[in-house]
């Protein structure tokens, strides 16, 4: 399974028409499977498989640490688009009823209003405490239009969301792309918790907009500031206020819209990488 693959396609501009050769972005089905039943099928690009389904796996509730995944593993080996994830015994136990229900918040919002939706998730999810962690304006802006210097696969096909994760120092620890932006950050996250590194991350940057499943999964990996190219919904902001993280976007041209949390932009601005 390739991330990316070629094709012709036939330009037309006002000096006529030719072939030119282009990458398309690679975009497949992946099916999760918990404890030997479907669970969830992503439509995502090929590539990070099993720390994409880690990551899923965290940001769904289904594991609070590594541990509590007793394996992960392909069905049929590598080429294929189905994984297989085997929780530990306790763990198995912890979440049986969250497994047997299949009208999961992150997947549907039928009969939900923002309101009821944003209340739910804060009684699932804690809010995110004040460790100190502080960023300098100028810092955060260079992170966002540093992004697509991590971004490979864009350059390739200019069709893939990124997300990339920093120490506070600004230490960039994982960035991944895929065409699906939950599947990005399921994807950088889900590499640091399987090395039992996620606990150093507290900033995130992505290359989209940012909807309230992306605020979920940034607050169930403990993240407390939260950058993007793009505007957050509505209910995004709700949310990450309720779980006192901090999210700002790129105001082109301007600097940073910052929408709530600003208390951690201060400091002295280093260079980011």
């Amino acid at each position: 399974m390739e991330s990316d693959a070629p094709h012709n396609a036939i330009l037309w501009n006002d000096e006529g028409e030719q072939t030119v050769p282009q990458r398309l972005i690679g975009e497949e089905p992946l099916s999760i499977r918990v404890q030997g039943n479907p669970y969830a099928v992503v439509m995502r690009t090929p590539g990070d498989e099993i720390a994409h389904v880690a990551g899923f796996c965290l940001g769904e509730g289904i594991a609070d640490r590594p541990d509590d995944l007793g394996s992960i593993a392909f069905c049929d080996g590598a080429d294929t688009n189905v994984v297989t994830v085997a929780l530990t015994t306790e763990r198995r136990s912890a979440v049986s009823d969250h497994l047997e229900r299949r009208n999961y918040i992150s997947q549907s919002s039928c009969g939900l209003c923002g309101k009821e939706m944003v209340e739910e998730l804060y009684q699932l999810i804690q809010p995110i405490e004040d460790d100190g962690t502080r960023i300098h304006p100028a810092d955060a802006l260079s992170l966002i239009e540093c992004l697509p210097a991590h971004q490979p696969l864009r350059t390739r096909t200019r069709a893939a969301h990124a997300a990339a994760l920093y120490s506070p120092d600004l230490e960039r620890l994982s960035a991944a792309e895929d065409v699906g932006r939950h599947n990005a950050l399921d994807k950088t996250i889900g590499r640091l918790f399987l090395e039992k590194e996620l606990d150093r991350a507290k900033v995130l940057v992505m290359s989209s907009r940012i909807s309230y499943e992306l605020v979920q999964k940034a607050a169930r990996a403990r993240i407390p500031i939260f950058l993007a190219v793009s505007r957050p919904t509505a209910l995004a902001v709700e949310l990450a206020a309720s779980l006192n993280m901090t999210l700002a976007c790129l105001a082109k041209g301007e600097g940073l819209f910052i929408f709530c949390g600003k208390e951690r932009f201060q400091g002295n601005p280093t260079e980011a990488s």
